[in-house]
């Protein structure tokens, strides 16, 4: 600890102090910055508001020990900056306690899961980081080593409970990392390392929820089929049973929703936040005033009062999540395609131009709004044109390129519902087909041009431009600068299985195509 950096113990004046966890009641797989500034803010809140400390946050970092690095010199605390058009404040959180590196301490992180004072395991670790297949079952080879280690340690006799030897179970606020380590095979998946833990709690019988809190549609059941596949999968026969009523009795997975834009944080805020607390924080996180989490009320034990922090508890989180996907995150979509296609860096910049605004409201609410059924207490179109100026705030700083990743996980669910509910109506969704037709142009571009594209079936993608010619061009890819090539690769993209939705009609990719000459300008 030094003077100048932000610590638990060494805290700034001038400002509220964190909350001081007493026990470690959560772990959270895939502790990036959307969680810092979303689902630990609600925590922390919901602990001020009610003085219940037992919630604190033990993280999870699944890429890379970057955020561990970041925060275990700081005792897990750090800061949040609002940054809102017309102002902007700073707000201390306490309630992660510590971050762990599963390459180095999956240890930890199995008995943390199987500790009875751990109730809440929650995730944020992105739609590829489910390890599904194109047809949405598990994935077992991207998580065939953590099955292999959990089939492991059940056939040398630690039983469906998976063992944890060594770490820290997770009990005791910050407690330093340890154990035998070396004993425990590191986990290579988010998915994997949950049903490990699930494994190693079984033995206990301990009720537990796991709440996902990616953006999916009906995302707990989704990440409970997956649990489920990847356990028969791991235990095929009797040597499972205990696992599987495990799961059966006493784990829940609720879907949730959750909304606030967290781009990344800039070196110049980072002097900013240093200016205003005195000190250096390196986990420094920003967002937006607007935030929003759903949250299906089906536990399986305690849990923090989030409701005290502003969250919605509700019985069906579908009409909320529906009106997400498709208004604020099918519109998000579309204007980073075409605006990085108009040379547009920032999604703030993006929306602001003329034609992409149009386009983006022709596709809020021409397509997308009638096919919702409202929340109720939420006005739709004012939800809309909430989003258009929610987008349009500079300090948000999300950038075209940032939101365009991971098309082939996110079109599905952003765009496929709409235009299924569309096409059934007897509507053509225009605002789609543009969106569509930049999309392809976009992966298009990147391949041409080398800079590849960053999506989980980027190979995928370039082999199927690679595969469509059209006659002439000296160098045997026919006109591939000019409408003609971009017509051929926009209709083979198209035919990549599970992007649209099943039975769409070869007339509407006539109309995508339609779209080709407003995207190239």
């Amino acid at each position: 600890m030094t003077e100048d950096r932000l610590h638990r113990d060494h805290l700034p004046g001038g400002i509220d102090a964190p909350v001081m966890p007493t026990a470690v009641g959560m772990v959270h797989l895939g502790i990036g910055a959307f969680h810092r500034a979303h689902q630990a803010v609600y925590t922390e809140r919901a602990a001020i508001a009610t003085g219940d400390t037992t919630w604190g946050i033990l993280g999870v970092t699944q890429r890379s020990a970057t955020v561990r690095d970041q925060l275990r010199p700081q005792g897990g605390v750090y800061s949040v900056l609002t940054a809102g058009e017309q102002e902007s404040s700073v707000e201390l959180i306490g309630s992660v306690v510590d971050v762990a590196y599963p390459a180095e301490e999956t240890g930890r992180v199995l008995a943390a899961l199987a500790a009875p004072s751990t109730h809440v395991v929650t995730l944020t670790i992105t739609e590829k980081g489910y390890a599904r297949r194109p047809d949405g079952s598990l994935d077992t080879e991207a998580v065939a080593g953590d099955l292999a280690a959990l089939a492991a340690v059940v056939a040398a006799g630690g039983g469906a409970a998976g063992g944890a030897p060594g770490g820290a179970p997770g009990g005791a606020p910050g407690g330093a990392p340890g154990g035998a380590e070396d004993a425990v095979r590191p986990a290579a998946s988010a998915i994997g390392l949950l049903v490990r833990g699930l494994a190693a709690r079984a033995a206990s019988g301990a009720p537990i929820t796991v709440l996902t809190c990616d953006n999916m549609v009906d995302n707990g059941r989704v990440l409970e089929r997956l649990v489920r596949e990847a356990a028969d999968a791991a235990l095929p026969g009797p040597e499972g049973d205990t696992l599987r009523a495990f799961l059966d009795a006493s784990v829940t997975f609720p879907c949730s929703m959750v909304d606030r834009i967290v781009p990344a944080t800039t070196p110049e805020q980072r002097d900013q936040v240093e200016r205003t607390l005195g000190v250096r924080d390196e986990g420094l996180v920003v967002g937006e005033p607007f935030a929003q989490w759903v949250i299906e009320d089906r536990f399986a034990g305690p849990r923090p009062a989030w409701e005290a922090a502003g969250a919605t508890l509700t019985k069906d989180v579908a009409p909320f999540e529906q009106a997400k996907l498709r208004l604020l995150n099918g519109t998000h979509s579309l204007v980073a395609y075409s605006g990085w296609l108009a040379g547009h860096t920032t999604i703030a910049g993006a929306v602001t131009d003329p034609v992409i605004a149009e386009r983006a409201r022709q596709y809020l609410f021409e397509d997308a709004l009638p096919t919702l059924t409202a929340p109720e207490g939420l006005d739709l179109r004012q939800y809309g044109e909430q989003i258009l100026s929610r987008f349009a705030n500079p300090h948000t700083g999300h950038t075209t390129a940032q939101v365009a990743m991971d098309g082939t996980q996110k079109i599905p669910f952003r765009w496929g519902g709409v235009l299924a509910d569309s096409l059934a109506a007897g509507r053509e969704p225009h605002g789609v087909a543009f969106g569509l037709a930049a999309w392809a142009e976009f992966v298009r571009r990147r391949t041409h041009s080398g800079e590849g594209i960053d999506d989980p079936r980027a190979a995928e993608l370039e082999a199927l431009i690679g595969a469509a010619e059209v006659p002439g061009g000296s160098d045997g890819l026919g006109d591939v600068a000019g409408l003609a090539g971009a017509e051929e690769d926009l209709r083979v993209l198209l035919t990549l299985p599970g992007l649209l939705p099943a039975g769409t009609p070869e007339s509407y990719v006539d109309t995508v195509a339609a779209e080709l000459e407003a995207v190239l300008g």
